[in-house]
């Protein structure tokens, strides 16, 4: 039993190495840098928030807290009780940014991957196909980038509703344009490489060489846009549920942004709105912070400017 044990103890041990390596060497040119390095770390922290924020949090985001004699705990400052002190209808800060870490985030997340998925496989067809193909759809990104985003989307959440699966649709409908774009360009030059033509001339299909042969190839590009759209996606939810255009069931950042504005506390209660709007500053310079790191490496010429 100890002789067959061992080996299996070997290959799961060679396996985590590999692992290990691999995971070394994809994060080397955030590591190698001080920005980089500042900017993981406050990603794993926004991370453990968004994992275990909500189980840390002392209180519900909508519980009220009162005081001894049974009167609403209004508008306190910071304390013991309430680290971030309390709003205007006596609930607990400090937990709603907790509880709204995990909307914001996920948001921020799901609009990111969904416009990449999205840009990236237009930027691939139109690059490849082109002629009428990479024309039409061109065209279309031309018309995505001229309709005004905030006043569309005002009118498209108005709409269908105030909800976070439709803001991230909104987000994902304007946000796709960039990589697509991007992609595009890249394939092109990739689809006239020796290596695709080789696969042309024996055979394979278009979808296969897509796929196999050319996708790979601007994953990285790809996987940079995704950074650059978590950032952005926190930014638009942010701004739409502070223009009251959240989700009214959940509380995110940019609503307790909105509650605070609307209650006037930037004359009085200075902590209901610099956590979460110093929340929402980290969290999106952390995300550039890292994308900085992987952008200088894929493109080593900015790291003489």
């Amino acid at each position: 039993m100890a002789g067959i044990t061992a080996p299996l103890l070997r290959h799961d041990k060679a396996s985590l190495s590999g692992i290990w390596t691999r995971s070394t060497a994809f994060l080397s040119p955030v590591v190698g840098d001080l920005l980089g390095r500042i900017g993981l770390g406050l990603i794993l922290l926004f991370a453990f928030l968004y994992l275990f924020g909500p189980a840390l949090a002392p209180y519900e985001p909508f519980e009220v807290s009162y005081l001894p004699g049974g009167t609403v705990d209004r508008s306190a400052s910071p304390s013991v009780f309430h680290l971030f002190g309390t709003n205007s209808l006596g609930q607990d800060i400090f937990s709603q940014v907790l509880h709204g870490a995990r909307i914001t985030i996920t948001v921020g997340i799901l609009s990111a991957i969904v416009s990449a998925l999205l840009g990236t496989n237009l930027g691939l067809i139109a690059g490849y196909f082109g002629g009428k193909i990479d024309a039409v759809l061109m065209r279309l990104t031309d018309v995505a980038y001229g309709i005004p985003f905030l006043p569309f989307a005002l009118i498209l959440v108005s709409v269908v509703g105030a909800s976070n699966a439709n803001i991230i649709v909104v987000i994902t409908l304007f946000m796709w344009r960039n990589t697509a774009r991007v992609v595009r360009a890249q394939v092109l030059s990739l689809r006239e490489r020796p290596f695709v033509l080789a696969a042309r001339a024996s055979g394979a299909s278009s979808l296969q060489i897509l796929y196999s042969e050319i996708a790979p190839g601007i994953l990285p590009l790809a996987l940079l846009y995704v950074g650059f759209g978590v950032a952005w996606g926190v930014l638009v939810e942010s701004s739409l549920s502070f223009l009251g255009f959240g989700d009214p069931t959940t509380t995110s950042w940019g609503q307790i942004l909105s509650a605070a504005f609307r209650a006037g506390a930037t004359r009085y209660a200075w902590w209901w709105v610099v956590p979460p709007g110093g929340a929402i500053a980290l969290l999106i310079i952390s995300v550039f912070l890292v994308v900085r790191g992987f952008e200088e490496a894929l493109n080593p010429r900015l790291r003489r400017l």
